[in-house]
């Protein structure tokens, strides 16, 4: 695949919860080896938009197409070339970190050999090589947040959806995690982040999608963006994004959406609207 094709691509995508629209209308693309920066508030719609790229959930209009497959015509061969660092942890702590890492990559159809041959060259990496035969309870959130990653790139997938990776992690392996992020990305791997961390966004992102209230309402470079904001000198993305957005706390909740559960990664499923 050339890199100027578009390995993710989506029209008009829409996700109803009732009468509450949750993803509306939207429109993007991703390139092969880009990192898009999905930004919004609470309830915003981001965590929607990537249940339903990796076919946890069915849009309710629209269409999407990933790896060049349609996400529900496809949506088994769409699996095959995505990989999930979700937001929630999908580990099992009774299970060591060998025995989670064979178990999905079972799941996955993988070989014992392979899962081990990638195990051992992702554990490594992610410095959690010593800690592999302990089990997963054990872990600090850091430690388990790795193996999560490992866990994800078993099939060593094209497209990578992250899912705030590094909410509530110290600033050590937080560094670890976008290093070893920029370094997957550099092999070609195109991924879709989402997270709260303006910082994070600017440095890891080719280009930035803020959404709010289920639409995207600025997508460019960082650089472009933060052209909209010519009144602030130097204005920095946080800047941007509080003036697209507003400054209101999204403090109001709503009310729970249906659950929904469909083919998913091996654990339990996530169905907050966010």
């Amino acid at each position: 695949m050339n890199k100027e094709e578009n390995v993710i691509e989506v029209k008009n995508l829409t996700k109803n919860f009732g009468k509450f629209c949750a993803v509306c209308e939207v429109n993007f693309s991703v390139k092969k080896g880009e990192i898009l920066g999905l930004l919004g508030p609470n309830g915003a719609g981001k965590s929607t938009i990537i249940r339903i790229l990796t076919t946890l959930t069915r849009p309710t209009k629209g269409r999407a197409k990933v790896a060049n497959l349609d996400i529900e015509k496809k949506s088994d061969e769409v699996r095959k070339h995505i990989g999930l660092v979700a937001e929630k942890i999908i580990l099992y702590n009774h299970l060591t970190a060998d025995e989670n890492l064979q178990f999905f990559g079972h799941l996955n159809g993988l070989s014992s050999e392979t899962i081990k041959e990638r195990s051992d060259r992702w554990l490594k990496r992610l410095s959690m090589e010593e800690w592999r035969d302990h089990q997963s309870g054990t872990y600090s959130t850091g430690m388990k947040q790795r193996i999560n990653i490992a866990r994800a790139l078993l099939t060593e997938p094209e497209i990578l959806f992250l899912d705030e990776p590094t909410l509530g992690l110290d600033p050590q392996t937080t560094w670890l995690i976008r290093d070893f992020i920029r370094e997957l990305n550099k092999k070609g791997t195109a991924m879709i982040l989402t997270t709260h961390d303006m910082h994070e966004a600017e440095i890891l992102s080719d280009r930035v999608a803020i959404v709010d209230h289920g639409k995207i309402v600025a997508l460019d470079t960082v650089e472009n963006l933060k052209k909209l904001v010519p009144n602030i000198e130097n204005p920095t993305l946080e800047d941007v994004f509080l003036e697209l957005t507003g400054k209101d706390i999204r403090d109001t909740a709503k009310k729970s959406a249906p659950v929904e559960r469909r083919g998913h990664f091996g654990g339990p499923t996530n169905n907050r609207v966010r």
